[in-house]
């Protein structure tokens, strides 16, 4: 197997050859793996494309997209998650961790929203209007001025959370990504967004978990 860490950092930690990642389109299925190989081996493939990852990883722009999730944190607001497929439920974890988990005594409570979880609501926007309105539609009635809203994607192309993110910019939300491949045309659309430049779904929807891990045991931590 080709091996593909081939650069060493000031530190001496190996970094991965430069490449340009290709977009997708919503739903596109992408790169699966080479092909042809069994459960060890293809484990070990997987491997290393998410060990190319970590080691690419923008702590820069974490860093930045963790000092949102805190402004909105010490102001009281709300942060609002949104995610199809995959990252629908990675945007429900997200909720969760941040609602729950992240909070440590004496700190404000993170309001923290997945707007993937509300079944009946997105139906009904499906139904009678339109599913490019799943998240626009209900943001519609709750974003403010000082809220985040945390948008999850591979493509970064999906109508549904382009137009989340105009409306979020409207109502002067800062508006999040966790994006994958060339991060889309939702990349423009950010305040702040951490980009997993991988075309395989599986290591960006992994990254965007561990990304959102870290921020929340961050947010634990912190000293008051």
């Amino acid at each position: 197997m080709k091996e593909r860490f081939r650069h060493f950092d000031i530190l001496g930690v190996m970094t991965p050859e430069k490449k340009t990642v290709p977009g997708t389109k919503p739903g596109a299925t992408h790169v699966t793996g080479p092909g042809g190989l069994d459960a060890k081996d293809f484990a070990r493939w997987y491997r290393e494309r998410t060990l190319e990852q970590w080691q690419a990883l923008d702590l820069d722009a974490l860093a930045r997209v963790a000092a949102v999730v805190e402004a909105v944190q010490a102001a009281g607001r709300f942060v609002w998650v949104c995610g199809n497929g995959g990252s629908a439920a990675s945007a429900a974890h997200v909720g969760c961790d941040f609602g729950k988990t992240a909070s440590r005594p004496g700190a404000k409570p993170l309001k923290a929203v997945s707007l993937s979880d509300n079944t009946a609501f997105m139906t009904a926007i499906g139904n009678d209007l339109s599913f490019d309105e799943t998240f626009s539609r209900q943001l519609e009635n709750v974003v403010a001025a000082g809220d985040a809203v945390i948008l999850i994607t591979g493509s970064g192309n999906s109508p549904n959370l382009l137009r989340a993110a105009e409306l979020a910019r409207s109502r002067g939300a800062k508006v999040v990504g966790l994006l994958g491949f060339d991060g889309g045309k939702l990349k423009a659309l950010c305040d702040e967004s951490l980009l997993i430049a991988s075309d395989q779904y599986g290591v960006i929807e992994d990254l965007h978990m561990s990304v959102a891990h870290i921020l929340t045991f961050y947010l634990k931590q912190k000293k008051a």
